[in-house]
């Protein structure tokens, strides 16, 4: 089996240049010893890793998958337990996923009991006992594994102080996971809190796929002074094999999910050891699978995991990888995070990768040998797939990666942290304050925002102050002269800890055999379509309907045609740097000798009968089709910007009188359609549509009430679980649309309705984006008037109708008339 990361290091056998120490090193003798029993010898970046940790510096490492992060960020743990021995909390080691916690744990174990090490090292995750948990807290092992969320819970004990007293270092692996998000924002107010308890605390941050390493370290570091912060550079491993499969006949037109090539995936799978495919969703990991078993003729054993499968069914199959037992295993992000399975040589990515650092993450699950290039194949599901397959590989060689936004720190989070702090005692506002500012997400906290954060813990904002069970904390004097604020009732305690969390997961009902056993989870939405004797797939298996209640959705095993079941959630947008790479193939004809024929082609006759955008440009075609006429915009701004802009053209057509049909997108492009021609596009994209249309629209439709059930489920102001029962989806939402009817009445200018604001322009409809591309129309328009459908619009037309197919026979009528379309789009006539 190949080494694992954590166990990566040089192997000694010259082919290498030596390394040669910055400074004089002290690397423990029976550590020295235990890889030398191995032919292996420390990388220079493990080394400087050390080094960092002796000068008490704060260290962010930046290193490809395979050149021993992990141990690089435990070595100077390792060391100093063996230099002085404790029976202390030492290290605490954070992830984005269970699962990784999980794997470092068993990695970690190796080495240690191998050189007989007194060192104990645990997991706590949501999965771990409620008995170990609490045994945790009084006697603590010396290196413990967590999550965000698991360490917030730890510092609203009481006894959290006397826990972290002693705790020398934090260790924050694959930190460009999170540390942009909220549960980024919850961490780093969780490491101040730390830093207050013991000062001396060391910072770690470990990353294969940083862009801008002066932001990682501003982030990671106390009151964000990046010079406190070592920045740590490993060196390059072997460049990554990877290809693009093409498939037996054309690229096809449309369609994301890449399940033409079954075949030809089954067959990379049969010809190696272990294959990693990975999708971009569940639902597709689900379609997939049900492609690739169905394939399956030689009946290797292969398996499926996601997020939304039961702890049982994910542990099982984890299980069965790091064994050694599978051949293929159908994934989601779920495990492109750091989890190291030596036996892993080849990943198979379905569908386009959406960025060049997400590439480059899930390319390093293969091999973990800095010394071996990786092997992984892309299989692109369309014509403006394969160019971002091509794009993201040219990113990848040139090294480019994604950027990454960072931002103020989330209200909601802040609340939840400081209801937290409050649990474990009380505390003045103002050390508070100081405290909150050292996190450099809330280095910008004004004192009038942290009074009106309080505030609202206290009694709900002015419009709910008269409800006593918002009233979770209060104001009293400690005898001194000092105001300081506690928890009002121990019920909000238990509260407290019973709803805390970042991740607000959607209304789901859990799938279960009649016997009880938990398949997993599947969301309200997809369950109400269902009736007693439909059929669907979930964890890889086709499952009937028995019963449904509020909860649960019991299933039996069938043999009947099922369907693929739909999760919500954001959709990843292609970053702006591949969509800047795409822009550039479409206008840099020199380049297409690159591609596959019917590619090359399909772009040659968009080149003759319309054009093709300059970079920067944004290229509008109307034309008429079948009684209807088209306005197709080419924006490469990702699914979501799209379906916004949908949205508030629409409206403005409407208010234009063109009388708009609808409108369908995918990331490249967006088409609308209406019963009258659109002559001047550029007045739908004037700049003041994001201050009219924008702000009405998102008023009037459900999605402010999505972020503002988030943030009050977040914030704490909603609960999900009372003790020993937990709340429906329908309840939870229900309970939020009524707060949030009663705020927009009586106190628009609420912290929450603000914080659900800043979510549904940052997130729900990437506005950012949207700004970018409306002022790109008012400068850089290209409007064609053409007489029919063009090339470059076939592969976005051809998804209307396609949302909600439900007979196989609408199916074949639907290709029928794509296949129509197609040849009206290549005449060159």
């Amino acid at each position: 089996m190949a080494e694992t990361s954590w166990q990566s290091a040089e192997r000694d056998s010259g082919a290498m240049a030596p390394y040669i120490p910055l400074m004089p090193l002290a690397l423990p003798a029976i550590i020295g010893r235990w890889l030398a029993s191995r032919g292996w010898r420390p990388r220079r970046h493990q080394m400087d890793m050390l080094g960092a940790a002796q000068r008490g510096d704060h260290a962010l490492l930046v290193a490809p998958t395979g050149a021993g992060k992990t141990l690089a960020g435990f070595l100077p743990s390792l060391a100093d337990l063996i230099a002085h021995p404790t029976d202390r909390l030492h290290t605490l080691y954070v992830s984005p996923l269970k699962a990784l916690a999980v794997d470092v744990r068993r990695n970690l174990l190796t080495p240690i009991e191998e050189m007989g090490l007194p060192i104990s090292v645990e997991t706590r995750t949501g999965d771990t006992p409620s008995d170990r948990k609490a045994r945790q807290r009084v006697r603590p092992p010396q290196i413990l594994l967590t999550t965000p969320e698991s360490l917030s819970l730890l510092l609203s004990y009481p006894d959290a102080a006397l826990l972290f007293s002693d705790l020398r270092t934090v260790i924050v692996d694959e930190v460009h996971a999170f540390a942009t998000q909220k549960r980024g924002d919850l961490l780093s107010l969780s490491m101040a809190r730390l830093q207050a308890i013991n000062p001396a605390l060391r910072r770690v941050a470990l990353s294969a796929t940083v862009a801008d390493v002066d932001a990682y370290r501003a982030w990671l570091a106390p009151d964000g002074d990046i010079d406190r912060v070592t920045p740590v550079m490993g060196e390059a491993g072997a460049e990554p094999n990877v290809a693009i499969l093409i498939p037996e006949g054309r690229v096809p037109w449309s369609g994301h999910s890449g399940k033409y090539a079954a075949k030809q995936v089954m067959a990379e799978i049969e010809a190696r050891q272990t294959t990693l495919v990975f999708c971009n969703t569940r639902g597709l990991a689900e379609l997939i699978f049900q492609e690739l078993w169905s394939v399956n003729d030689a009946n290797l054993p292969i398996a499926i995991h996601h997020g939304s499968l039961s702890i049982e069914a994910r542990r099982k199959v984890e299980s069965a990888m790091a064994a050694g037992k599978l051949r293929a295993l159908v994934a989601t992000a779920s495990l492109d995070l750091g989890v190291d399975w030596g036996n892993v040589d080849c990943v198979i990515q379905m569908g386009a990768p959406k960025g060049s650092s997400r590439l480059l993450q899930r390319i390093g699950r293969a091999n973990h040998r800095l010394d071996q290039a990786s092997e992984a194949i892309l299989i692109p599901g369309n014509r403006f797939e394969y160019l971002e397959a091509r794009a993201a590989l040219d990113a990848v060689e040139a090294g480019e990666r994604d950027a990454d936004d960072f931002r103020a720190g989330s209200l909601d989070v802040l609340v939840q942290h400081v209801m937290g702090l409050a649990c474990a005692g009380p505390f003045r506002a103002e050390d508070l304050l100081d405290e909150l500012r050292s996190a450099t997400p809330y280095s910008g906290l004004t004192a009038e925002a942290f009074d009106h954060v309080l505030h609202f813990i206290e009694g709900g904002g002015y419009a709910l102050r008269a409800y006593d069970r918002f009233k979770r904390l209060t104001q009293d004097d400690d005898g001194q002269g000092n105001v300081l604020w506690r928890v009002s009732h121990p019920r909000f305690i238990q509260q407290h800890r019973l709803n805390a969390g970042i991740i607000v997961d959607q209304p789901a009902l859990a799938v279960r055999f009649a016997n009880g056993r938990k398949l997993g989870t599947v969301e309200e939405g997809f369950a109400a379509q269902l009736r007693p004797g439909d059929s669907f797939f979930f964890s890889g298996m086709a499952l009937e309907v028995v019963r449904m209640d509020t909860s649960d959705l019991t299933v039996r095993a069938t043999s009947k045609q099922a369907r693929i079941p739909s999760w919500g959630g954001t959709r990843m947008a292609m970053s702006t740097r591949l969509a800047d790479r795409v822009r550039h193939f479409l206008a840099a004809p020199q380049e297409w000798h690159r591609f596959p024929p019917d590619v090359r082609e399909w772009l040659e006759m968009q080149k003759l009968r319309s054009a093709l955008p300059q970079p920067g440009q944004l290229l509008i075609e109307t034309f008429p089709h079948e009684g209807r006429h088209y306005l197709v915009c080419y924006s490469f701004e990702g699914w979501n910007a799209h379906q916004s802009l949908g949205m508030l053209l629409t409206r403005r057509m409407e208010s234009q009188g063109l009388m708009p049909l609808g409108f369908v997108s995918n990331d490249y492009a967006l088409a609308v359609y209406g019963l009258k021609p659109v002559t001047d596009p550029q007045s739908l994209f004037s700049a003041d549509i994001l201050d009219h249309e924008f702000v009405d629209w998102v008023e009037q439709s459900s999605l402010l009430k999505r972020a503002f059930r988030d943030v009050a489920v977040i914030s704490g102001l909603i609960e999900r679980q009372h003790p020993g029962k937990r709340k429906t989806g329908r309840q939870v939402t229900f309970s939020t649309d009524l707060i949030y009817d009663v705020l927009r009445k009586y106190q628009p200018d609420h912290l929450l309705l603000k914080a659900a604001w800043a979510d549904a322009r940052a997130r729900m409809t990437d506005v950012g984006r949207l700004g970018d591309l409306i002022d790109r129309a008012a400068t850089t328009m290209l409007h064609v008037t053409l007489e029919r459908v063009s090339p470059l619009a076939v592969p976005v037309l051809i998804l209307i109708g396609r949302e909600h197919v439900a007979q196989s026979a609408a199916e074949d009528a639907l290709l029928i008339e794509a296949e129509a379309l197609v040849a009206e789009a290549m005449r060159a006539d």
